[in-house]
């Protein structure tokens, strides 16, 4: 075969093994794209300019069945209405006009075959498109590649459903919000309706024994959730009993979870479950092989059935709501121990005292743990201290015990503030040694727990309050008129960290208020101790109001508190300071001098004609002859005696000597010595007390029924 050529150009001819060896070539091309399109394990489509399909493989999913008329000549997923979205017919057209290939779209949809599109099986397909062209650039049409991903995507969904119950379920430690977190993080991702009962036994807070659950055991209704945002027909905290025998009565018993992928209408206790429930699984909430209750997930809109995977699934949400209400329930019981421990180791109501009005309240929280006392001392005096231990728990509570058992023992000895929260500080640091990390007393280098206290001491005689503070809040006083007074005091350092404190004296009119507090009644959400403080003084001037109805009032204004177990443990000891009266004090300078001691007796009988007390006379003559024999004997001058008519009669006698008397018991040839062993079978109780000079030894006696019984009601 010729053809034309130009002059100067080599001829070349064309044989007949040529034009064979030219349809061999394009033969085997044509059988590799058959093959491509025949055996290839993705799905292939050529798609012209009209977004029309012109050839396909059956390699797609779904697609093995569909004839080739359905699908040729039609639009690109026009044959598939699940996948023919919107996002599928733009990208398509975008890649025939900018030539830019789209990898890797991720469409959803159903498979299609079905009389009705959405009543296939959910599909995943991840779609890429590249423009075709001739060797001139002429646009061709449109190579598409369809792999279907199902399987990977719902693996996928399954671990972000898992990877979310992990982050939410078993922050709250409550039982229904856990519950509620599990219907929350499975519906819609793998259930259109969750169902949580927890078993009543475990709702009121028992152990179960490890072992079945029998038939017929009452559960209380935990959660309830429905993608459609129904609400069930039994109401939140109800009781319900699951009739037997039925899948979730089957799986409490044996606990094991139980898969029906097709509920039909004869399934034991289908009609329990509602209309259009065509799946089930049944979870048991298990933890160390005991039953608290069973999670049901159940399909009603959505056609797929559950299968293993979502059982494995279910089965894994349904261990970790076991253990966030095991934990919910753990610290449920131990909280409940720590309040009872905390209450029973704090005073349930203030003592009856001549000196102050008092009244408490104590709002137990999650953190910390709060004391408070109103401590009677020596001469009438009153000592009122509070304070907190940081921690929660258990520990908390018998760490605070345990100081202020401390600071009352402290207090008997009469100490100035300072040097009771130098004492404190002292066994703080010693309990942290004894209770330490390894435990024992070798833990020497143990930190100590972290407190803060506040001790006042407050004279009804004198009206004299002094005070000190180990990094404890100071002290609101107000002034009978209900106006706020500066407090002088100076937070030192908190108990454990080595002392260091100072002693700030006030003079407080009669009728005045105290308010010692700790921080976690004036902090709260959304507001700031200055800002609580400041609603502390404003309600605290109040006229007309009583300590008691000043608590309560307290609690109204700053006690709002969404979730006790968040908040910290708020105390308030309220104080409203008395006078002695003028008639119930005597007092007189003494000389330093043996012949005074007959004076002093004189003195003190004739008082007690004045307040008729006849009866006491004798005992107390002797009493105040061994106290002033013994301060001439060994103390120093001045000298005075003092007697006080206060719920029982006071007798003290003042010198300048600071050496401590003590108690001996004397020989049978000894000719002294015997002077405090008959004071102390004499009074109910006697003691000293140290000034910054000089000591005050004193001594109490019990007044007679009748005059004891009006003590208190008329003070000046």
């Amino acid at each position: 075969m010729r053809g034309t050529r130009r002059p100067g150009e080599p001829e070349v001819v064309a044989t007949v093994g040529d034009a064979e060896r030219g349809a061999e070539e394009r033969a085997a091309e044509a059988a590799l794209l058959d093959a491509l399109f025949t055996q290839a394990p993705v799905g292939l489509f050529l798609v012209d300019p009209e977004l029309r399909v012109t050839r396909f493989n059956h390699a797609a999913h779904g697609m093995r069945q569909v004839p080739e008329e359905r699908v040729l000549g039609h639009r690109i997923g026009g044959f598939a209405p699940g996948l023919a979205t919107d996002e599928l017919i733009s990208t398509a057209r975008r890649v025939l006009e900018t030539g830019e290939s789209a990898l890797g779209i991720l469409l959803r949809g159903r498979r299609p075959g079905g009389p009705d599109p959405g009543d296939g099986e959910e599909i995943a397909v991840s779609a890429s498109l590249f423009r075709l062209t001739d060797s001139s650039g002429k646009v061709l049409g449109l190579a598409a590649l369809a792999e279907n991903v199902t399987d990977r995507e719902q693996a996928l969904a399954r671990l972000e459903v898992l990877h979310r119950a992990h982050r939410r379920i078993g922050t709250s430690l409550d039982e229904t919000a856990t519950a509620e977190q599990l219907a929350a993080v499975a519906v819609p991702d793998l259930a259109d309706v969750v169902i949580v009962d927890v078993l009543g036994e475990v709702s009121q807070g028992r152990r179960l024994r490890p072992g079945r659950v029998g038939p017929g055991s009452p559960l209380r209704r935990a959660a309830f959730r429905a993608a459609d945002g129904s609400a069930g027909d039994v109401a939140p905290g109800a009781l319900v009993e699951l009739p037997f025998p039925t899948p979730c009565s089957q799986a409490l018993a044996d606990l094991r979870p139980r898969l029906v992928p097709r509920l039909a209408a004869g399934t034991p206790g289908a009609k329990t479950f509602g209309a259009g429930a065509h799946s089930l699984i049944a979870a048991p909430l298990v933890v160390h092989d005991t039953a608290l209750g069973i999670a049901v997930f159940l399909r009603t809109t959505r056609p797929e059935p559950f299968d293993g995977d979502d059982l494995q699934l279910a089965e894994q949400l349904a261990t970790l709501t076991a253990l966030g209400i095991d934990k919910a329930h753990a610290y449920t019981r131990e909280r409940t121990v720590a309040t009872a421990l905390q209450r029973r180791l704090l005073p349930s109501a203030p003592p009856e005292l001549t000196g102050v009005e008092a009244a408490h309240v104590h709002l137990p929280g999650d953190d910390g743990a709060d004391w408070f006392d109103v401590i009677p001392l020596s001469g009438a005096r009153v000592g009122l201290t509070v304070g907190t231990v940081a921690g929660r728990g258990i520990e908390a509570a018998a760490t605070m015990g345990q100081l202020r058992t401390a600071a009352r023992a402290l207090a008997a000895r009469d100490p100035a503030p300072d040097e009771l929260l130098s004492g404190l500080d002292e066994v703080t640091v010693r309990l942290a040694r004894e209770v330490g990390p390894e435990g024992g007393a070798t833990s020497t280098q143990a930190e100590p727990p972290s407190a803060t206290c506040l001790y006042l001491v407050y004279d009804p005689v004198s009206g004299r309050c002094r005070g000190a503070s180990a990094g404890h809040p100071v002290p609101l006083v107000l002034g009978p008129d209900g106006r706020s007074q500066v407090s002088e005091i100076r937070p030192g350092p908190p108990l454990g960290g080595g002392g260091g404190f100072s002693v700030a004296t006030a003079e407080l009119a009669e009728g005045s208020l105290l308010a010692l507090y700790s921080a976690g009644l004036v902090l709260g959400r959304g507001r700031s101790a200055a800002e609580g403080r400041a609603t502390l003084r404003t309600v605290l001037g109040r006229a007309g109001r009583t300590p008691a109805e000043l608590c309560d009032d307290v609690v109204y204004a700053l006690g709002e508190r969404h979730d006790p177990r968040s908040v910290d443990d708020a105390s308030l000891l309220l104080v409203r300071t008395r006078r002695l009266g003028a008639d119930r004090i005597a007092e007189w300078p003494l000389r330093h001098d043996p012949t005074v001691v007959a004076e002093a007796r004189a003195l003190a009988v004739r008082k007690l004609a004045d307040w008729g007390l006849d009866e006491l006379a004798d005992a107390t003559e002797l009493i105040v002859s061994e106290l002033v024999t013994n301060a001439i004997r060994y103390g120093l001058p001045p000298l005075s005696l003092r007697m006080l008519r206060d719920r029982e009669l006071i007798c003290e006698v003042t010198d300048g000597s600071s050496t401590t008397p003590h108690m001996r018991l004397a020989e049978p040839t000894d000719e002294g010595g015997r002077g405090l062993f008959l004071v102390m079978h004499l009074a109910g109780r006697w003691g000293t007390r140290f000034a910054a000079r000089g000591k005050t030894i004193w001594a109490t006696q019990e007044l007679p029924r009748d005059e004891d019984s009006g003590q208190g009601q008329d003070l000046m």
